[in-house]
């Protein structure tokens, strides 16, 4: 969070109160994960240290609190550590000039309500911790989105989609779509174009979906690169209950399986009278086609998509990914004899172990889908390209095709040349970096 102060348990007056911001809680068994929705700032703390933080939010000083828990669980805490801690994410902050100052404690009684998202007179629910600043933008709309009867029709769609692609074998996803031009630039260029809208949407459904919620989900444009990403930002999906996580989580793999459908019945009610489709029909088909390929994508297990995301939800992970592929590796020094390069996995969550011996599997499946997905689409898709090209450079072209065919290679060229340079500025910027700490 950017503006924090940073503090040294050295400056806790132990003996002062601290102001604790209205925070919302989540108990998740022997965790807790605590926060402002307000900043987006969340930290996950054992249940006992939760517990203290309870304490100090209902007005308990540092040194009060601390008895408490020795009397308590039996044990010291550091108390001046984990006030310090918490005033750095944002959470609480100390008494400035020596004046003890806290939080208002709620008044309506259905403010102390107990439970994981209540926290007692320590805290204010999630929506009490966000009426300060008014209702949520885009909520009435999300919970229009991904209404019942929103869900029946979005079903409708794909349903009238698939069935079209059965009876009309043209109509399901083919590499051939691609090509929806003979000019090969305009094919890259729109592809290139048409896909940003559709992953506008992607994201978008995301950040709907926890708008719904009552999150304050955040869209942005960054880049990878040169390329350019959307992202979205679900930091308060930590203090939603676990079972209303995953449709935020899977919003955009639907919204994907949605625009599907409806280029497909585009591409599908606008065919010429002889049943070829039409010029808006074939850049439907080939965006539909680039949209199956990003759907495909969420099949990557080796990589954090959405669905990996769905998955540490479901099974209560924290580093799923990284564990699985340390698993991985002690599994390939175990063929290879090699015990001395072995890591310790007992160090390793519990519940990322135990599922990380399975899904260090489904990880290899990914490559197998990625693999696939190559010899399927991407290395057609490329050969079409290079032999279109290559063909019209060697052969009797005409003029008009030549240009095409230049234009093609000069941009992919501009992109290998723009890539390199960005690469090499990142890595000269990298040593400067060291360089500068060393001194």
């Amino acid at each position: 969070m950017s503006g924090t102060v940073e503090y040294d348990p050295g400056d806790v007056d132990l003996d002062l109160p601290v102001t604790v911001h209205p925070l919302v809680y989540l108990d998740e068994g022997e965790t807790t994960t605590l926060g402002r929705p307000d900043i987006d700032a969340y930290v996950i703390l054992p249940s006992d240290g939760a517990e203290l933080v309870r304490r100090l939010a209902a007005g308990d000083t540092p040194r009060q609190a601390a008895r408490w828990y020795e009397t308590t669980y039996g044990e010291e805490a550091d108390v001046a550590g984990l006030v310090a801690d918490l005033g750095e994410v944002g959470l609480l902050r100390l008494p400035s000039g020596g004046t003890a100052t806290r939080a208002p404690a709620p008044t309506d009684p259905a403010d102390t309500a107990t439970g994981s998202a209540a926290a007692g007179s320590a805290g204010t629910r999630a929506s009490d911790a966000r009426a300060d600043e008014g209702p949520v933008r885009w909520q009435r709309f999300g919970k229009a989105v991904f209404s019942p009867p929103a869900a029946a029709v979005y079903a409708l769609l794909v349903a009238a989609a698939v069935t079209a692609s059965v009876l009309r074998t043209d109509l399901a996803p083919h590499y051939r779509h691609i090509f929806f031009s003979d000019y090969y630039t305009i094919v890259e260029l729109g592809l290139f174009v048409g896909q940003v809208p559709l992953m506008l949407i992607h994201e978008a459904a995301h950040a709907l979906a926890g708008r719904r919620l009552g999150l304050r989900t955040r869209l942005s444009i960054g880049r990878r690169l040169y390329f350019v990403v959307l992202e979205t930002s679900m930091d308060g999906l930590v203090i939603v209950e676990r079972g209303k996580r995953y449709l935020p989580m899977l919003a955009g793999l639907g919204a994907d399986a949605v625009v599907w459908a409806v280029l497909t019945l585009i591409a599908a009610g606008t065919r010429e009278s002889d049943g070829s489709f039409s010029a808006l029909g074939r850049v439907c088909l080939a965006l539909a086609f680039s949209t199956i390929l990003r759907m495909v994508w969420q099949m990557y297990f080796y990589l954090r998509t959405d669905v990996y995301y769905l998955v540490t939800t479901v099974l209560g992970c924290t580093d799923l990914h990284g564990t699985s592929v340390q698993v991985m590796k002690n599994r390939y020094h175990r063929l290879r004899g090699r015990t001395e390069r072995l890591v310790d996995e007992s160090a390793f969550a519990p519940a990322d172990r135990k599922a990380a011996q399975w899904y260090s599997w489904v990880m290899l499946i990914g490559y197998a889908v990625m693999l696939t997905s190559v010899v399927v689409a991407g290395l057609p898709t490329a050969y079409r390209f290079l032999t279109g090209v290559f063909g019209r450079l060697t052969g009797d072209a005409a003029a008009v095709e030549l240009a095409d065919s230049a234009t093609l290679v000069a941009l992919n060229v501009l992109q290998f040349g723009v890539v390199g340079v960005l690469a090499v500025r990142a890595r000269r910027a990298r040593k400067s970096t060291l360089r500068h700490i060393s001194e």
